[in-house]
């Protein structure tokens, strides 16, 4: 839907807002707070967009979404210069709804291992018909607490000099500004010279964009009390279809979960599903709470003249095995660098593309045969099995 252009009433703008101190390049405050008077020294004799609001504050660089991709991108245009306005609509960063696996040929290269809670050289793969183990020397995979990994990149973004600004919800996009709200109402228009989707598989900004989502995945995830050894993947395709079930064992948690196509199962049916296979591992859900989310992986692109999509709001998830961390940070560098050197040409962005369609073929196949589906995951896997492919293969960086 276009968002036609926008004036707000000037009394909607009260003369004094408290706002972050957007720091210099060079300054080691990464946020402080100031009262904005009506007219900020960044815009003074300025108009930008002829919006009509003498109250709009100025920022160069604005993301919406404080989750992996966004606080990445933020993190290294702030280490380049810029002055960077990160906005989350959460009060709080990080917790989201994921199994919390990365991969070691991923993303674990770009988190400090301390920050890892369990670290995995055998992955335990089951289909209807075969029960196999992968074993690699370095760990295949790691589990991740994603509060802990959003705050430790929040904090590298900030002292990188970005400004974060959470329990802020960015609700009408113009050509020129944005308008935001904050948890007390209070609201305010900044303009910006680009603008940086981050927000999800909802996001704002791609409908501003008017770029439709075709292909949505479901991630349903429960997090239960207590140990296990094994990292485990569930190929049931009378259950998932293309998808699975897994148990990812955390520090004192373990992740119990199942994702699939939506376009295969409704959220109703998956979590029926999942309740019924998990009784089956010996996991009673029954009465726990469930967190779910949905994961884009319909891709159309992550730049549109100065403004940028990335992760799940650029449709850059598997629509396979619903992996998008690794996606989402290799997406939001990729923007920055695009910002600060228009020319750069984003191989990265175009060799997880090439990986995404080979798994949307996977997903197509399975979803118009399902008696397919079975025998492709059942094949899958005996290669797996007979070492002619490796895990990495589905990766998104692999």
């Amino acid at each position: 839907m276009s968002i036609a252009f926008y004036r707000k009433p000037k009394e909607m703008f009260p003369e004094q807002l408290i706002f972050p101190v957007l720091p210099g390049p060079r300054s080691k405050k990464s946020c402080g707070v100031i009262l904005f008077s009506a007219v900020t020294s960044e815009v003074k004799d300025k108009d930008h967009g002829q919006t009509g609001m003498q109250s709009t504050d100025f920022v160069e660089n604005i993301i919406i979404g404080a989750g992996p991709g966004g606080l990445a991108c933020g993190a290294h245009l702030a280490r380049n210069g810029r002055r960077v306005l990160i906005l989350e609509r959460k009060d709080s960063i990080g917790p989201k709804v994921c199994a919390g696996g990365i991969t070691w040929s991923g993303l674990l290269r770009h988190v400090p291992e301390s920050l890892l809670e369990r670290s995995f050289c055998d992955q335990y793969v089951h289909t209807n018909l075969q029960h196999i183990r992968v074993h690699e020397q370095d760990p295949i995979i790691a589990t991740i607490n994603r509060e802990t990994l959003g705050k430790w990149m929040a904090k590298t973004a900030e002292q990188a000099g970005a400004a974060i600004l959470t329990g802020t919800r960015a609700h009408t996009i113009t050509p020129e500004h944005i308008i935001v709200s904050t948890a007390k109402g209070k609201e305010r228009a900044l303009a910006y010279t680009n603008l940086i989707g981050a927000d999800g598989s909802t996001s704002i900004v791609r409908k501003f964009l008017e770029i439709p989502v075709h292909n949505l995945g479901i991630g349903i995830n429960y997090m239960v009390s207590g140990h296990c050894s094994k990292m485990e993947w569930h190929l049931n395709t009378r259950l998932f279809g293309s998808g699975y079930g897994w148990i990812f064992p955390h520090k004192d948690v373990i992740s119990i979960g199942a994702f699939c196509d939506r376009d295969n199962l409704s959220a109703a049916d998956l979590k029926q599903r999942l309740l019924q296979w998990a009784g089956r591992q010996g996991y009673d859900l029954s009465g726990k709470a469930a967190k779910a989310a949905l994961v884009n992986s319909d891709f159309q692109g992550c730049f549109f003249n100065n403004t940028y999509l990335v992760g799940d709001a650029a449709g850059l998830a598997s629509g396979l095995t619903g992996e998008g961390i690794y996606p989402a940070i290799v997406s939001g560098e990729a923007v920055a660098k695009k910002i600060l050197d228009p020319g750069y040409g984003a191989p990265e962005i175009e060799a997880m593309v090439r990986k995404q369609r080979q798994h949307r073929t996977v997903v197509n196949l399975s979803a118009r045969h399902p008696l397919f589906c079975s025998l492709l995951m059942e094949w899958l896997v005996l290669l797996l099995r007979l070492k002619i492919i490796d895990f990495h293969t589905l990766e998104m960086a692999g």
